[in-house]
């Protein structure tokens, strides 16, 4: 049984005021589905950035509503959009946000010690998030000790370690090589296929490619929303 996890009503973010007024957003509306895996694309500026941040929890809107697994938290404060980011997403950056001189399994750990969630049980899930990215046998590694591909990796986990109801992925493969960007991407499908929703910024076409659908956007709009072909048998 689906139900809607990201529901983006009439956004708007809007810096300066006049005729200097700039529009990140300019009315955008967007539903995502939970075990959806869709692509935002567009070109620097054309508020896919801001779009991602609405959906983070990570910025405000000028006006508009979002609703984030049935929860408007367009006008939460700071400390409860802080609790929300911790509960209902997992975040992967493109540079990875790992803490150094640290090992894999306490950064996979870090976020469900800031939930309140005990030490055994944190290094069950944390070790169970390690196992489901391929890393079983690198959970005593730390940063310096890992590949690109692999430090992405032990990001993913820790954005899985907390069963978030949504995975959003800004700019994923963008410090990684081709192989270790084929390797993310896979593990992205794995992901999706077990019923999690997911969600990838980026402005490259290969990796949008691998989402079931596609939306584009231009000017703090949204132009085109389409399901992927290739990916609909």
């Amino acid at each position: 049984m689906t139900h809607t996890v990201i529901d983006v009503r009439n956004a708007i973010k809007q810096y300066g005021a006049g005729e200097s007024a700039i529009f990140a957003l300019d009315g955008v509306s967007l539903q995502i589905e939970s075990g959806e895996y869709v692509a935002i694309m567009g070109p620097s500026g054309s508020g896919k950035s801001t779009l991602m941040n609405i959906m983070g929890a990570l910025d405000n809107l000028t006006s508009g509503e979002y609703f984030l697994d049935g929860i408007e938290i367009s006008s939460m404060d700071e400390d409860q959009l802080s609790v929300v980011r911790g509960r209902k997403i997992g975040f992967i950056f493109q540079s990875f946000n790992l803490i150094p001189r640290t090992t894999a399994l306490a950064n996979v750990e870090l976020p469900l010690a800031y939930q309140g969630i005990k030490s055994a049980e944190r290094k069950m899930r944390a070790s169970k998030a390690l196992e489901v990215v391929g890393l079983a046998d690198r959970m005593s590694h730390e940063p310096t000790e890992l590949s690109g591909g692999q430090q992405q990796r032990v990001a993913v986990a820790r954005a899985l370690a907390t069963r978030p109801s949504l995975l959003l992925a800004d700019e994923p493969t963008g410090a990684l090589d081709s192989k270790s960007t084929h390797d993310l991407l896979d593990l992205f499908d794995q992901i999706n296929a077990a019923g999690r929703t997911v969600v990838v910024i980026t402005h490259e076409n290969d990796v949008a490619e691998r989402a079931k659908r596609i939306i584009r956007m231009r000017d703090g709009k949204i132009i085109s929303d389409e399901l992927n072909a290739k990916k609909a048998s």
